[in-house]
């Protein structure tokens, strides 16, 4: 055979193997341009994660101490000096989050500049230096039973109670700790921080700067998006199209993780009901709530993410407490606050004392009236939801949780957070923990326990 042929063949091999090669690179650059966003909120996830847990928990295990991620077996994530990184095994999809003393974390590529903040005093919160309570035997066992000392070791483990505070008439009579965890350990609220949220919309109308009715709030929104009240956003009424589901590439995981303006991103989308009629619960909201405030309190260009420490921070003492912003410097007033037990509690005991404080009303004085109201809608999701509070009785007047008092409300959060009110019996009851797969948390039996004993035992 001559040389020729030969040569053709190879050559003719060579252009298809180079053909092939090059089908399998655009095949995996483009698989991976069509999972980055996926990956990047993975990515985006842990680095927040990562350096919330380190710098404002003071812990060393994001991965345990926070929701699971997918993505773990493929991560390369660590924190030092002021920030946090993780990426898929050290390669792709990169992303930072950044620390700021008294503002915690905020994911993006460089460190966002967020001006003088306000510095809280620990002298207006009567429960930061108190001793930790000794409990009377009754109190003690419903502690001890709200933690799972009954429980095999497992399904303690499973329940993941962290951390119980209990005021009764004002003053701290009970307090548990899971091992690793004090009264000096911030832990975050997750969703309480929408009924936080609640309270600063409260002090804004206090002082004139909002109304329930206000409408047009976005100069973009011309369509039937205009007719959105800030009450609209406290029920979760207000029909804008959105999926809380926790998952990679949702608009919640996408607003968290992705996007720098995170109100921004939620009042780009349209409509998917008709203002009013269908409450549906949304993270979104609760952040274009927050923009309008911010604006309001005229906290937007000076230091757009202090408005809630110097308006509800500072009054109350909570010296612990670390709202996180976004990249915009807006709080992420659906998700991100950080405190103590013990801060969480007065918080609650705020509410209690229908916004009175140190002898200052902050609140207008219905406003918890009006906040744990629930209003009937044409389809809900949260039968039991009024102002980005949850109430004991829906708004046909039945009782949701029966082991609790029917006056009793509560803040809410992610993987087993509470912080319950019961007025009738002059209570709050503080539950943080991580229980994403514990069936019954107790907080309700703990609460009704504890209700059904006089003051004093």
């Amino acid at each position: 055979m001559s040389v020729a042929p030969v040569r053709r063949r190879r050559r003719i091999v060579r252009r298809v193997l180079l053909g092939l090669l090059v089908v399998v690179i655009v095949a995996l650059v483009g698989g991976y341009w069509y999972a980055r966003p996926l990956l990047m909120t993975g990515t985006g996830y842990a680095a927040h994660n990562a350096c919330a847990v380190t710098f404002v928990a003071g812990r060393q295990d994001p991965r345990s101490d926070l929701p699971p991620n997918p993505l773990v077996p493929y991560l390369s994530t660590e924190a030092s000096g002021s920030e946090a990184s993780s990426s898929i095994k050290g390669l792709l999809s990169s992303q930072k989050a950044w620390y700021t003393p008294g503002l915690g974390c905020t994911l993006g590529k460089d460190k966002g500049e967020y001006g003088t903040i306000t510095q809280v005093p620990d002298g207006k919160n009567p429960y930061t230096s108190v001793p930790t309570p000794v409990m009377d035997a009754k109190t003690k066992a419903a502690v001890d039973r709200a933690f799972g000392d009954d429980l095999s070791a497992a399904d303690k483990a499973t329940l993941g109670t962290r951390g119980i505070v209990v005021l009764r008439g004002g003053t701290l009579v009970a307090e548990r700790y899971a091992d690793g965890f004090d009264s000096r350990t911030p832990q975050l609220g997750w969703s309480m921080t929408k009924s936080v949220a609640s309270l600063l919309t409260g002090i804004a109308v206090e002082q004139g700067k909002v109304a329930l009715s206000d409408k047009g709030l976005f100069p973009e929104w011309t369509d039937g998006r205009k007719d959105i009240t800030v009450e609209n956003l406290l029920r979760m009424d207000s029909g804008i199209q959105w999926d809380e589901t926790y998952d990679l590439g949702t608009p919640i995981t996408r607003m968290l993780y992705l996007e720098p303006s995170m109100a921004g991103y939620v009042s780009s989308l349209p409509l998917a009901h008709p203002v009013g009629t269908v409450q549906q619960y949304s993270s979104g909201s609760t952040n274009l709530l927050c923009s309008v405030l911010q604006n309001r309190f005229g906290h937007s260009d000076d230091a757009p993410a202090d408005f809630p420490r110097a308006e509800l921070f500072a009054p109350l003492g909570l010296s612990s407490a670390v709202l996180e912003p976004d990249g915009t410097g807006l709080p992420v007033c659906s998700s991100y606050l950080w405190a103590t037990p013990r801060d969480w509690a007065a918080i609650g005991q705020f509410a209690l004392q229908d916004g009175e404080w140190d002898g200052d009303q902050l609140l207008p004085a219905d406003w918890m009236t009006q906040s744990v109201k629930v209003t009937a809608h044409e389809s809900s999701d949260e039968e039991s939801y009024g102002l980005g509070w949850r109430s004991n009785t829906d708004a046909s007047g039945q009782v949701v949780e029966p082991l609790m008092p029917a006056d009793a409300y509560w803040m809410s959060g992610h993987d087993g957070q509470r912080v319950v009110v019961v007025p009738s019996a002059d209570l709050v009851v503080v539950r943080l923990g991580f229980s994403p797969a514990a069936d019954d948390i107790r907080v309700n039996q703990l609460v009704g326990d504890l209700a059904s004993m006089p003051i004093g035992g």
